[in-house]
């Protein structure tokens, strides 16, 4: 089904909205705007509008000007800018966009961030009036750089406001904000007792935000919103589930009061959910292909650094994320053998020519010339390198008006290649030509996708109609290979005996098999550094894994052991094993001092490991050692030197760093701790949520998520428990003054709307996705049009950097 409310659509639309603009302009986007249009497919639209050329606005060049795509002799008079962040952030790129382009007469910003939005936030140094505020501060300080330079007088550029939805739509009912933008790098969470990360909502304990305690992403976030429903010309009746939540749609309600007076809407539901109410969903790996391939495949570079703007007194003032653009290695699968071999045979002509150019020469100048055919075969070539030859997946890619993005979010990974298998099939045969090679079985083979992506990529004409596809394909296809599949797979086998553990009755269980886990890891460090010249074992699961699994084992136990308290699931004994292990091996992994617990301890892990690196020495040189010391007569005459104190201090040295290490180790488990408590500190967990196991006659061994269980239920009208309806003050009136006179009005439901849109606070992931989907499906409501939305795209590769990372407040 499509939903009548289109994101793409509504996006787009926003685009030819300023069309005048655009028009003979040079375009400029920084970061998070490359990858929301990247995603919306909009660049075309661009191009259609009459724009001259898009370019990088984080990456300025006086050649922009050069590479026009309408071809034009004259040059650019207009520049519009499209940023994602703040004005005082982008303010540099700006005035050296142009200071770089002198002959350009005429300058439009327009950013994502809205005035309200500038002015609310407390830390902008703009104003009520931010716009003009920054239009006043742009012009003055693009006079000051002309005047400096001693340019002729240029006019003065110009400013406007342009709200743009600022997301990365993965489809038409798929929002997520882009992760160079500045709403989604804002802090949602402060640093306080109840806080697990900057980029996740606190702990919903029941206290209260105030006014100055409030995180910047809460602001941002309701702006985005609410923006975003007025584009889409919705009426929110707004519910919340979640401290953050319940914050972020009384600013909702307090801006509708103020804004949407007397204006009709179609009506529509948004129900706010809190992320830390379910960790353990994204923690874990789920089925689902899309997941996979975010997991898999290499992202673009981050172009920026975080927010300045957002700096603060508590704690991590931005969250840094991934971009979301997955970058597609095409060249692997679409460079020709016959095109190596021509290249080949010219770099070996070109080396022909430089060594008889240079015969006469020195030797020595002679032997200085790279061996240019090696080149070509080198795995940091072109052909190999997917910064250069890439692809990325596109929402408006399509096949007969089936979206390729969309239709695989809402399948698992067999149902996801099965229906890939099908494309290629009915493109091979549309393009005539043949399938290189049948499979027997159902279920399609990586090797057959990659045989059918080789045939129909062949010709040019053919790759340049069915890119959609083929970027599709070759992504799923690496998504299935190795190493990427035998690790996906290791993780659901682990998480799946992670689980059975907690749902025993004994907790030494769950605790020896975490333990197993980081002791394995610590064998596959050791297996990888005694072998030289070799990859890394296929399949197994690193230290960093160990951690994300001991997560998730923490998080399971507190919601299956009733007697888990403040000082953990686990036995004194057990924890302190688990200590042991986890100590260990660090030592045995000097990498993992990029963890937040471990800060300020790089260089020490390094040095030890390095002490412990077996000795190279051959072994007649040992023994010619051992026989001059058997002929020492003054071995005694050690005792006291200076070496023997060296040696001494490396083991004071060791020994402090244990201790040092055992008290980073002590704060991991007090966080370990935490996040067993989530059920218990949480209000709304500890008081409802676990009714939403059985309310409807679910089985709490399903494995299902919350949005599932939350949505069924919600379908089913059923009361959720926890969840807060926000009223604006006419409707409070209408409900509580008006009620004695037979006049109140009965609180909305939120299955009773036609369109609902769920927004996840700190981000959803691939399998909420499908789940959502199979909720419909099984209340028969296909009906209804639902977007799901949510802060970013999350990998349980995401979650542990968001709770032991950089953004962690571990």
């Amino acid at each position: 089904m499509m939903a009548s409310a289109d994101l793409i659509k509504c996006c787009l639309d926003s685009i030819r909205n300023i069309s005048d603009h655009i028009e003979d302009a040079l375009i400029y986007l920084d970061a998070g705007c490359i990858e929301a249009f990247q995603f919306l497919g909009a660049y075309p639209l661009l191009l259609e509008l009459g724009a001259r050329a898009v370019c990088s606005l984080e990456n300025i060049c006086s050649l922009d000007t050069v590479v026009d795509w309408k071809s034009n002799l004259t040059q650019a008079k207009k520049v519009v800018v499209i940023t994602s962040r703040l004005l005082s952030d982008s303010h540099r790129y700006i005035l050296r966009c142009l200071s770089t382009h002198t002959a350009v007469l005429h300058c439009t910003v327009f950013t994502s961030i809205s005035e309200i939005a500038h002015s609310a936030y407390i830390d902008s140094p703009l104003g009520p009036d931010a716009f003009h505020e920054y239009e006043s501060l742009l012009i003055q300080d693009y006079e000051e750089i002309i005047r400096k330079h001693k340019t002729k007088e240029q006019s003065s550029p110009q400013h406007s406001e342009f709200i743009y939805p600022e997301e990365s739509n993965l489809s038409a009912r798929v929002a997520l904000e882009n992760e160079e933008g500045t709403v989604a790098e804002a802090c949602l969470s402060n640093q306080h007792e109840d806080s697990l990360s900057a980029g996740l909502p606190p702990i919903s304990s029941g206290s209260p935000f105030d006014g100055e305690d409030t995180p910047s992403g809460a602001i941002f976030t309701a702006h985005f919103l609410y923006h975003l429903a007025a584009k889409m010309d919705l009426k929110l009746e707004i519910f919340s589930l979640g401290n953050l939540s319940k914050t972020i749609g009384k600013m909702l309600i307090d801006m509708s009061s103020l804004y949407d007076v007397g204006r009709r809407k179609r009506s529509a539901g948004l129900l706010l959910v809190d992320r830390t109410l379910d960790l353990i969903t994204t923690c874990c790996h789920g089925d689902s292909l899309v997941d996979r391939i975010f997991s898999s495949l290499p992202r673009r570079d981050r172009k920026t650094l975080p927010s300045q703007a957002m700096q603060n007194k508590q704690g991590p003032s931005s969250v840094v994320r991934a971009p979301l653009d997955v970058q597609i290695p095409l060249g692997q699968y679409l460079v020709k053998e016959e095109t190596l071999k021509d290249e080949t045979s010219v770099m070996e002509a070109f080396e022909i020519f430089l060594r008889g150019w240079t015969s006469s020469e020195s030797d020595s100048k002679a032997t200085d010339f790279v061996n240019f055919s090696s080149i070509v075969h080198d795995k940091s070539s072109i052909h190999s390198d997917s910064g250069i030859l890439s692809g990325s997946l596109v929402s408006t890619e399509h096949y007969q008006g089936t979206q390729y993005s969309e239709a695989l979010l809402y399948r698992r990974t067999k149902d996801g290649t099965l229906l890939i298998k099908k494309w290629l099939e009915e493109i091979l045969r549309r393009e005539k030509l043949t399938v290189p090679m049948k499979s027997r079985s159902r279920n399609p083979t990586t090797a057959e996708l990659q045989s059918m992506i080789t045939s129909l990529s062949k010709d040019q004409s053919s790759l340049m109609r069915n890119k959609g596809i083929i970027q599709q394909a070759v992504a799923s296809v690496l998504a299935l290979s190795e190493p990427h599949s035998s690790r996906w797979d290791a993780f659901v086998g682990a998480e799946k005996i992670l689980r059975v553990s907690a749902t025993s009755e004994m907790s030494q269980s769950l605790s020896a098999q975490i333990r197993d886990l980081v002791h394995r890891s610590v064998l596959v460090s050791s297996h990888e550094q005694k072998i030289l010249n070799r990859e890394s074992s296929r399949g197994l699961l690193s230290f960093r894994d160990a951690l994300l699994l001991a997560i998730t084992g923490y998080i399971l136990a507190g919601e299956n052991f009733p007697s888990s308290g403040s000082g953990g699931p686990f036995s004194w004994e057990d924890e302190h094993f688990l200590k042991e292990a986890i100590i260990d091996a660090i030592l045995e992994d000097p990498g993992a001092a990029n963890l937040k617990f471990l800060h300020g301890l790089g260089k020490e892990l390094e040095a030890n490991f390095n002490k412990k690196k077996p000795d190279d020495m051959p072994k007649e040189d040992s023994s010619k050692q051992l026989a001059v010391d058997d002929f020492d007569d003054d071995q005694w005459g050690n005792w006291g030197d200076e070496n023997a104190d060296q040696n001494s201090e490396h083991v004071y040295d060791d020994m402090q760093l244990k201790l040092e290490l055992h008290d980073r180790v002590d704060g991991l488990f007090k966080f370990f701790h935490k996040l067993c408590g989530l059920k218990r500190s949480n209000i709304i967990s500890r008081d409802g949520l676990s009714g939403l196991e059985t309310g409807f006659g679910g089985n709490p061994s399903e494995g299902k998520g919350l949005l599932f269980k939350i949505l069924t239920m919600v379908l089913g009208k059923y009361d959720v428990p926890g969840l807060e309806y926000h009223s604006s003050t006419v409707g409070r009136l209408f409900k509580s003054g008006f009620g004695r006179f037979g006049l109140g009005q009965a609180k909305p439901s939120l299955g009773d709307q036609n369109v609902i849109l769920i927004f996840v606070v700190g981000g959803i992931n691939g399998h909420e996705v499908i789940e959502v989907q199979e909720a419909l499906l099984e209340n028969g409501r296909e009906d209804i049009e639902l977007i799901l939305g949510g802060t970013t795209l999350l990998t349980a590769d995401d979650m542990l950097e968001l709770l032991l990372g950089s953004s962690s407040h571990v």
